[in-house]
């Protein structure tokens, strides 16, 4: 099998299935973290064909330069031309697109060119977001919910995409709009359900081929100077692809989006196992609420300078027979 990628990944999806099987719900684990969904999946601003054809159009969504092309389709829904949607592709690229969104129920004719069929529709977001989640169930066995409000959030707002892949809970901001139209309050609002929620894994996804480094990675480093006494550094995981602390991670859609997503998931959890096995033999002070230094010293280096008894720690005590027959 280790010879033959088709079976190998065969083997990974009947694995992770079997694991999402043995393991609570997305919903159950929402709960033990006490939040409730009262709200998701809006459907008023989706943009998608008929039903036969929603595999198709899933597959077309992969294409950047076809995302960017319904954005301007969004842009001049009452009615376009082929000219006014040709920016990212060329005539006949164009004119594929729209033939497709002709055959699938999409749009329609009309004198001046096309339009929508079902307006109006606000944004690409809502879209992007069914997009996404249809994306993380089919390539990564994950269970998903998406457009998600929960009642009463002390961070408020909408969380765009969460998911349990395996036994952990992904968190996905997802942004349609370039980086020149995103801000720092946009940012602020991110960490701030990150912080609410606590999932394993969060992800501020921008849907761009542009470099990441010239804005949003500065910006994320200016609100995590301004919010933090001692901020954690962004980190560079590869090409445009950034971590902060191996648990939240920011990337663009260059190369694809699946790649990418593909790419953090392998990253955290290479680094999380042996995180965690660096824990297990951390000086057992570190394991205090206050402590300051957690797993910053091992036990193969005996206790750290400020090591002390924690006596919030109950010794456990012998079983009186055990005791009694030990003296005999």
């Amino acid at each position: 099998m280790k010879d033959d990628p088709k079976a190998l990944k065969t083997e990974i999806r009947r694995l992770r299935k079997t694991i999402s099987r043995l393991t609570p719900s997305l919903e159950t684990m929402l709960k033990l973290r006490g939040f409730s969904i009262y709200k998701k999946e809006p459907s008023e601003d989706l943009l998608l064909p008929q039903k036969k054809y929603l595999s198709l159009y899933t597959e077309k969504l992969k294409r950047y330069s076809f995302r960017l092309f319904l954005r301007d389709v969004i842009k001049h829904q009452d009615a376009f031309t082929p000219e006014a949607v040709t920016r990212y592709a060329t005539a006949e690229v164009t004119s594929q697109y729209i033939d497709f969104l002709l055959r699938t129920g999409v749009i329609e004719r009309i004198p001046e060119g096309y339009h929508i069929k079902n307006r109006p529709v606000k944004s690409f977001g809502e879209t992007l977001e069914w997009f996404i989640a249809r994306l993380l169930r089919k390539e990564f066995e994950a269970e998903t919910v998406w457009g998600v409000k929960f009642k009463r959030s002390r961070a408020g707002g909408d969380y765009d995409i969460l998911a349990k892949i395996e036994s952990s809970i992904l968190y996905m901001e997802v942004k349609s709009s370039p980086p020149k139209q995103i801000y720092d309050g946009e940012i602020i609002a991110f960490l701030k359900r990150v912080k609410d929620l606590k999932p394993d894994i969060s992800i501020f996804l921008v849907d761009t081929e542009l470099r990441m480094k010239d804005k949003i990675v500065p910006m994320f480093g200016a609100v995590l100077q301004k919010n933090y006494g001692t901020p954690p550094s962004v980190e560079r995981l590869e090409k445009e692809l950034f971590h902060i602390d191996r648990k939240i991670f920011i990337i663009n859609s260059k190369d694809s989006i699946e790649a990418n997503i593909g790419t953090v998931l392998r990253f955290y959890w290479r680094e999380e196992k042996e995180f965690v096995m660096e824990k297990t033999i951390c000086a057992i002070c570190a394991w205090r609420e206050t402590c300051q230094k957690k797993f910053s010293v091992s036990g193969r280096d005996l206790k750290c300078v400020d090591y002390v008894k924690d006596l919030s720690i109950k010794e456990e005590k012998e079983a009186p027979e055990k005791a009694e027959s030990e003296k005999k």
